[in-house]
């Protein structure tokens, strides 16, 4: 599956961003001539995403690194835990993506074929607050792990740590200990990249917040310190909000890059790419330099790096659906089915009501400034359960949702919103039409006299279209709004808008998403079903 990425304005050239997706903390490593990257997933599944380029700038979901995890992510959505910030590195023919669980510590999973099965995470750390760590082969063999700490967790922030690793990378010889301290001219200095040239170390980090930060790189002689540090890369008028966390990579040719993302509200923390080269004076500069103070920024356009012959993947979830789709927690085999042109999404037990909490809802990331999502939901509740539900949706700290109920008149179209959902905010419904059921008898011949008739109920059904059209709308700064129009249709072909407009908001440490959801809020052994059918992006 190819994912969008911007258009060169002419053949030689980029525009910034290369993915405007929802890839935070992305890091990048090259092998031989592609190139592989992750990001942070955080509570969503499966986790640590895993694209593949020839070139920097087009990238191809290929698979992801995580697909089980901790059994209480299993029974909750953990709104912003699970996953942080990794790092993936390609060292003797084997793929390594390191990653910080806030609340467990640091893990590593590894396999020899990015785009196949990671074997199962080995727990490296067992210390709660430990974040963004990087692995590190020195030329004497000898392994190393850089990495933060998070200040929620720790009681303290703004300081990195070294520690050694055993050669195989599963476990640490010594204790990590603090290395170098931002407190008084780099706060908040976060995600650690580790590196050598040319006889020195080099930690490139983000400091200075997420949206209002810049990128500082430390170097030594020592791993142990102590530390020079150098502003690299900054936000000047014009150019991109941050610029935050990201990876250094050559190309095969030798030139130097550095990817990383800005954080644009609802559209999520989107990935750039920016030129790099190093000075005269052993520190490299990322961007454009005008007035050549050694502090770049950020790019809109540029050159394109140097292409290769990649290999193309394809792959699905374990369970079957399309690599694009996630689950806000580690999703039961019990709730959905690949059909040959969509989606059936089966109803689900909810303990509690509205959608903040629903961990069976099946999301997208928003792909673009400006898109428009159509598709056709086939609702089929179960006969004897009454109250089932589904719908199509708008993530994030608010939400909405054009909403199917069965009740006995039929299906109650309803558009709901909830704004304010991470604080506990209720949802309020605005009822739009009672739609009709048709009814599917269920085949009740047998082919033998032995097998007994037993009489099964009609499945009631109703079909509808969905749209959702989502545009940038300009406000103060440099990030727009992302404003969504639900619309409904009965034949796919004339929609009615539902009144209103909704401004999409991110969740915690991600963008928006849409998708969605088919829940019930009665015990029973048997469940409806939506099917999401003739999906379309545009």
């Amino acid at each position: 599956m190819l994912i969008a990425a911007a258009l060169p304005l002419a053949a030689q050239r980029y525009t910034n961003p290369v993915l405007h997706l929802d890839y935070s903390d992305p890091d990048v490593c090259r092998a031989g001539d592609d190139y592989y990257m992750t990001a942070s997933s955080f509570n969503c599944f499966p986790g640590l995403p895993v694209l593949h380029s020839s070139d920097l700038v087009h990238w191809e979901l290929i698979g992801s690194a995580l697909t089980d995890y901790a059994d209480d992510f299993r029974v909750s959505v953990q709104h912003g835990n699970g996953v942080w910030a990794p790092a993936i590195r390609y060292h003797e023919g084997w793929f390594y993506i390191y990653v910080g669980d806030p609340d467990r510590g640091i893990f590593m999973v590894r396999t020899q074929d990015p785009a196949g099965r990671w074997e199962d995470p080995v727990w490296v750390v067992r210390e709660k607050g430990f974040i963004d760590p990087c692995p590190f082969w020195d030329e004497d063999g000898s392994a190393w792990l850089s990495h933060g700490c998070a200040g929620s967790r720790a009681g303290l922030k703004s300081v990195l740590f070294m520690a050694p690793m055993s050669d195989d990378g599963t476990r640490l010889l010594a204790p990590s200990r603090i290395v170098y301290d931002g407190h008084f001219s780099q706060p908040t200095i976060e995600g650690t990249k580790l590196y050598k040239r040319q006889g020195w170390y080099y930690i490139f980090s983000p400091a200075g917040g997420v949206s209002t930060g810049w990128q500082t790189v430390l170097r030594s002689k020592n791993l142990y310190g102590p530390w020079e540090e150098r502003i690299v890369m900054a936000w000047a008028p014009g150019t991109v909000n941050g610029p935050h966390q990201g990876a250094w990579v050559s190309d095969k040719d030798g030139a130097d890059w550095f990817l990383h993302f800005q954080d644009k509200g609802a559209y999520g923390r989107i990935v750039h790419l920016q030129p790099m080269r190093w000075g005269a004076d052993g520190w490299p500069v990322i961007g454009e330099d005008p007035d050549g103070d050694g502090v770049g920024q950020p790019v809109h356009t540029w050159s394109l790096p140097a292409s290769s012959s990649g290999k193309a993947h394809a792959a699905l979830l374990p369970y079957g659906l399309p690599l694009e789709w996630q689950f806000p927690t580690i999703p039961s085999p019990f709730w959905s089915m690949a059909l040959p042109d969509g989606i059936r999404l089966y109803s689900v037990l909810q303990s509690r009501p509205g959608l903040w909490d629903c961990p069976n809802l099946l999301l997208q990331k928003f792909p673009a400034e400006k898109f428009t999502v159509k598709a056709c939901l086939v609702f089929r509740p179960n006969p004897a359960l009454k109250g089932e539900q589904a719908g199509f949706a708008v993530m994030g700290n608010d939400y909405a949702s054009l909403r199917l109920s069965d009740t006995a008149e039929g299906a109650l179209l309803e558009y709901v919103s909830c704004i304010g959902a991470g604080k506990g905010a209720p949802e309020t419904a605005q009822a739009i039409t009672t739609l009709p059921y048709s009814y599917t008898a269920v085949d009740h011949s047998r082919e033998s006299r032995n097998v007994p008739l037993v009489k099964y109920p009609d499945i009631p059904e109703v079909k509808i279209w969905v749209k959702l059209d989502v545009r940038p709308q300009a406000v103060e700064g440099n990030v727009p709004d992302a404003v969504c129009t639900f619309s409904w249709s009965r034949d796919g072909k004339r929609y009615s808008s539902v009144k209103g407009e909704f401004t999409a908001k991110p969740e915690m440490w991600i963008g928006s998403k849409f998708g969605f959801y088919c829940n019930r809020s009665t015990p029973k052994n048997d469940s409806g079903c939506v099917d999401i059918l003739c999906m379309s992006v545009e």
